[in-house]
């Protein structure tokens, strides 16, 4: 009996010096016996490992951009961010291209979903690939296989990405607008599909029909929060549109008030503080007052009480493009409108450059932690796991 304790133990104290260990070690640690091999690749410990992670803050940024090669064609490339300070940034790895979305103009409404439970999906609408940037492998998801009837056309005007806990699995959710398209003149009677894909069967299904409100597309959106994805959304004003991953069932949530009295506006979704966070900002195309440009920031202390909207920062903006996220609640991450990553520091109250350039319109930016968690090996003959 003692020895079964001892042995426990044993497994308990590594357990607990595994968990404080990077993804790195962790990989080399996998290839020298069957029991760390089992043990580090279990999906308790990858809980262990990444609630350890986002407990103790350890945040990195994954900064995707796009620079013009040639005529019409882009280059897409991931940066990884361990440190930024008064020197610049710090690279956690060599930069990688972006493997199998658009190279043409469609570069610039490239999207950054995530870090759902470890995962993160790049997606340029049609096209969705889930990397782990810890582990650097990726997959890309199988195209969806519902089309719409002939004399219609289809818009993808969302694309969402999320982990559901109660059932151990990753979804992909798609929005589509179908028209009839008559033979002249313009498309006409506007309806709403959803298709949802899921990893842990590898296949696609479609959602009963449903009235969603027609998608407001801005960079800094599509975003996963407490297993709901949102977006931003057209009614006879803009709310936010929430998709419950577990549930599937849509809701709206009402914007702070003051950020409809903001005029020439345009809007950004972030998480600071743990909460979910609106920031207001004037549209870059517009001429605007240099003493009327700031940047206003919202969080929603209660999680869907629209009443309980709080301003968080008024800001001065400086040459904003759009908001990009928030790191370490302290650092805001912006594209300036010469599509230059910059930074706010809320405690300094300063702006700064990374010195990391893109093609305008082009960067995102996700603040991640670094976890272990796998992605799932599609069927037989769909597509599989690979390595950067």
């Amino acid at each position: 009996m003692a020895c079964g304790i001892s042995m426990k133990l044993s497994e308990d104290v590594g357990i607990y010096i595994f968990i404080r260990l990077p993804v790195k070690s962790l990989m080399r640690f996998k290839s020298i016996s069957k029991t760390l091999y089992v043990l580090i690749g279990s999906t308790t410990f990858a809980n262990l490992h990444l609630n350890h992670a986002t407990i103790t803050k350890d945040e990195l940024i994954l900064f995707k951009r796009s620079t013009k090669e040639e005529s019409e064609q882009f280059k897409n490339v991931l940066s990884f961010i361990s440190h930024i300070g008064d020197d610049g940034f710090i690279p956690l790895h060599p930069d990688l291209n972006v493997p199998h979305l658009t190279n043409d103009y469609g570069s610039l409404f490239h999207h950054l979903i995530g870090p759902c439970h470890g995962l993160i999906a790049l997606t340029d609408s049609v096209v969705t690939v889930l990397i782990n940037p810890a582990t650097r492998h990726y997959r890309q998801v199988p195209p969806c296989p519902f089309g719409c009837p002939k004399g219609y056309h289809r818009t993808i005007e969302g694309v969402g990405f999320g982990f559901v806990s109660i059932l151990n699995d990753y979804k992909v959710v798609r929005l589509s607008d179908v028209f009839w398209d008559p033979p002249y003149g313009y498309a006409e009677g506007r309806n709403s599909k959803v298709d949802v894909y899921e990893l842990s069967t590898d296949s696609w299904r479609e959602l009963e029909p449903v009235e969603v409100p027609s998608i407001y597309y801005l960079p800094c959106s599509e975003m996963i929060y407490k297993e709901g994805v949102h977006w931003f959304a057209s009614t006879e004003k803009v709310v936010i549109l929430c998709f419950d991953i577990g549930t599937e069932i849509f809701r709206n949530m009402d914007m702070p008030d003051a950020c409809h009295s903001i005029k020439q506006s345009r809007y950004g979704l972030l998480v600071l503080n743990q909460c979910l966070a609106s920031i207001c900002y004037n549209d870059s195309g517009c001429a605007i007052d240099p003493t009327q440009d700031f940047l206003h920031i919202w969080i929603m202390k209660e999680y869907s009480v629209s009443e309980s909207w709080i301003k968080k920062y008024t800001i001065r903006s400086l040459n904003v493009e759009s908001p990009l996220g928030f790191w370490k609640d302290q650092f805001l991450l912006v594209e300036s409108k010469t599509g230059q990553l910059i930074y706010y520091d809320v405690n300094s109250d300063e702006w700064k450059e990374l010195g990391l350039q893109g093609y305008r319109t082009s960067l995102r930016v996700i603040v991640y932690t670094e976890s272990i968690s796998s992605i799932p090996s599609g069927r037989q003959h769909g597509t599989q796991v690979q390595i950067f």
